[in-house]
């Protein structure tokens, strides 16, 4: 583990829009915050970015300061008028509670195992926004006592003109707010850019007793609930895409600052760039949506399964705060590497320490393309795979398969033997063919001290 003091790490911050030495509120307690999923349908491929990006940066600071000594929270969103909607489509003959349990139960399983896949650590601590309304109905509570929040037709807003700074992160002024498409005006708001943090329930959709009426929260105020709940009024790092810029995280921030008068919600914004699917941005009527089981556990995507590994190395090899082309070549190009990685390491364990050009890339901003050209450059270039190993370890990347000899994959792998020998060369095509088919390579060669047919087998990823 390296130390604080022999790392200098330096993010790019949203906030101040420049790269700045990263300074924990508390080295003993360094916390990041990042937001996950809304789970009303399976995460895709854009959503995988962050779970990677942020699951690196966890890695690293981790490796920094000591695992026992970070907390990372990323959120579940199970409330939400998107869950509804789909809740009533997919279930439509039960009552809506239920057929939302069953949308959440089964989406929030399927990221778990997403996420798993990808490589990515469990977060330190993954609340439910239905976990924490009472937090939440406190938050609004203490932004109405301070002028910053009013009631009208049933729902609680967030006044935006109580905050002389709001649109900070974003660089948005209220003026550019109000000429906007995103800004729904209505009647009863006093200001068209106010944000709902409380609104009614009807008998029908989800909803808690409060001092407003029954009712379901906003989405913004769930986030900054939670993160205050497990990491303090103010914490060391928010991260999420580019889109959650404005307005999530901007009302965020508006709502955390002013319920407790603070300078801060986090000290550092981190925000990685949009994903597009084949040079095209990803749409349903595109035919180009892909999800991370899609890609994992059909065969949809360039007709075969991704392994998790390829998916997570094809992220990494472009910066996270630039925008990727996912494409079936970045795929194919990261599971080359892959592969010939393998072949290099083969034998070896991760050194102990991790080197320090790479560990400085890291650092810089996680210059994760950095990392991985020097990690290549350890195992195929210089002979060093042990040094390359552990630089993959800290990446979240799985070069060396477990290897398992399966007795089924043997016995064909002899009998096509057996009939090259006999010349049979149909039945060696055949056996061949089937053997493809579940994913084996083989490679012919010449024993070299008696000339015989010898074949090797591997699973290709």
């Amino acid at each position: 583990m390296a130390s604080a003091q022999d790392t200098r790490l330096r993010l790019y911050n949203t906030l101040t829009r420049s790269k700045q030495d990263f300074v924990p509120l508390d080295p003993d307690n360094v916390r990041m915050y990042v937001c996950g999923p809304t789970v009303y349908d399976f995460a895709h491929i854009g959503n995988a970015r962050p779970v990677i990006v942020f699951d690196v940066l966890f890695r690293l600071l981790r490796h920094v300061y000591g695992a026992e000594h970070v907390t990372y929270v990323r959120n579940i969103t199970d409330v939400d008028d998107k869950i509804n909607a789909r809740a009533a489509r997919d279930f439509p003959g039960l009552p809506l509670n239920e057929a939302i349990r069953k949308v959440t139960e089964k989406t929030a399983a399927q990221y778990q195992a997403d996420t798993a896949a990808l490589g990515a650590l469990e977060p330190t601590v993954q609340p439910r926004a239905t976990e924490n309304i009472d937090e939440m109905q406190a938050l609004i509570k203490a932004l109405i006592e301070r002028s910053h929040a009013y009631e009208a037709k049933g729902e609680v807003l967030f006044a935006v003109d109580s905050m002389p700074d709001y649109g900070q992160l974003s660089g948005r002024n209220l003026e550019d707010q109000l000429a906007g498409a995103r800004v729904a005006v209505e009647s009863h708001k006093r200001n068209p850019a106010d944000f709902v943090l409380w609104k009614q329930s009807s008998s029908e959709e989800p909803g808690w007793q409060s001092p407003w009426g029954r009712g379901r929260p906003g989405w913004h105020i769930e986030c900054s609930a939670m993160s205050e709940r497990y990491l303090g009024r103010t914490f060391d790092i928010h991260g999420g895409g580019l889109d959650l810029i404005f307005p999530h995280h901007e009302n965020e921030i508006a709502q955390s600052r002013c319920a407790h008068g603070s300078h801060a919600m986090a000290n550092v914004w981190m925000h990685n760039g949009f994903v597009q699917v084949e040079g095209q941005k990803m749409s349903k009527s595109l035919g180009n949506f892909v999800t991370i089981h899609d890609l994992l556990d059909t065969e949809m995507f360039g007709g075969r399964k991704w392994p998790g590994e390829v998916l997570r190395l094809a992220m990494l090899m472009t910066h996270y705060r630039e925008p990727i082309d996912f494409s079936l070549a970045r795929l194919e190009e990261a599971t080359q590497l892959l592969e010939k990685w393998e072949r290099f390491a083969k034998g070896h364990t991760p050194a102990a320490d991790i080197d320090p050009e790479a560990l400085a890339a890291l650092a810089d901003d996680l210059d994760t393309p950095g990392a991985i050209r020097r990690l290549h450059r350890l195992i195929v270039d210089d002979g060093q795979p042990a040094a390359g190993l552990a630089i993959a370890d800290l990446l979240g990347i799985k070069v060396l398969r477990e290897t398992v000899v399966d007795a089924g994959t043997e016995a064909l792998v002899a009998a096509r033997l057996a009939a090259l020998n006999g010349k049979d060369f149909a039945e060696a095509d055949r056996i061949r063919a089937e053997l493809a088919g579940q994913g084996v390579q083989l490679m012919d060669y010449k024993d070299a001290e008696t000339g015989e047919r010898r074949t090797r087998w591997e699973v290709k990823r």
